[in-house]
């Protein structure tokens, strides 16, 4: 395990406990989420370090990393995410004219990828699982890398998405100056990341699922995510609710609460949750477009 002394927006050195989760998904251990005093940005400290963490992510329902996962759960995760994939690719056809070069970090099997890829896009991809990675490489007949580090700068990219995956980056900092490096003058970064400020997850408190410790590393919320990317050259021009995140991450965390999916609760806070993201912005996950 590794300690936080600093926080990652603002510098500061003094936290205060936040909430206690558990790892519902693996370990069953709890984890902490502290809180910046100065700025209030929440983190999972202590949290696991980089020879552990690997050993979080095995499970066969850590959807995004393998193609085989079944469950109703998990059906219904797929059934949305066969929409979305096309609602992003319409997305990113929108902020640039033509199709250009495309890199998806922590692309998981490369279910984004394939469809952008099919849709004249010339993509590349970053994936730390090797397992994963190999899936995305065999379905796409690209070299998937498995760090950012292992990605050329000789050419940027005009687009670079992360569907949540900066809330698993450990190292913020590289993170943000890397994807800075790699990003061109006019191209555009798409930040996918769970609201801890949403009313799903103010509703659920240590139950909710996007919490995902200790995977999730950082907690964003819109007040905490814009200072963090101005730091590194970024500006913040827009951003879109996830609108059917509130409802999965509900299904989830209904079970995490209780022991059995309650589905009709889940629809329900759902429904409330994006009820109250209309008036206040707080969506249970945001995509956020940031520009050099």
């Amino acid at each position: 395990m590794e300690a936080i002394t600093h926080c990652p927006v603002c510098n500061h050195t003094q936290f205060s406990p936040y909430l206690v989760c558990k790892d519902y998904l693996v370990s069953n251990q709890e984890f902490s989420i502290q809180q910046c005093l100065n700025c209030s940005f929440r983190f999972t400290n202590p949290r696991p370090n980089a020879d552990e963490i690997g050993s979080y992510y095995k499970s066969d329902q850590y959807v995004s990393h393998n193609d085989s996962s079944s469950g109703p759960v998990n059906t219904v995760y797929r059934l949305v995410r066969n929409y979305t994939l096309r609602t992003k690719l319409k997305l990113i056809n929108t902020l640039h004219t033509g199709t250009g070069r495309l890199l998806d970090v922590g692309c998981g099997t490369g279910a984004f990828l394939e469809i952008c890829q099919k849709g004249g896009w010339q993509v590349a991809g970053m994936e730390p699982d090797p397992d994963a990675r190999t899936i995305a490489a065999t379905k796409l007949n690209v070299d998937i890398k498995p760090t950012l580090k292992s990605i050329g700068l000789e050419k940027p990219f005009d687009i670079i998405t992360l569907w949540h995956v900066l809330e698993h980056i450990a190292d913020i900092d590289l993170a943000l100056q890397t994807l800075h490096a790699l990003l061109s003058e006019k191209g555009s970064l798409l930040i996918a990341v769970p609201n801890s400020d949403s009313y799903d997850a103010q509703y659920f408190k240590q139950y909710w699922a996007a919490y995902d410790v200790p995977r999730h590393l950082h907690h964003f919320t819109p007040k905490t995510i814009e200072p963090l990317f101005k730091k590194y050259g970024f500006s913040l021009v827009g951003q879109r609710p996830m609108v059917f995140d509130a409802y999965y991450i509900s299904m989830l965390s209904t079970r995490y609460q209780t022991g059995k999916t309650d589905y009709i609760k889940s629809f329900q806070i759902g429904l409330k949750s994006n009820m109250e993201a209309s008036r206040t912005g707080n969506s249970s996950s945001i995509t956020y477009l940031f520009k050099k």
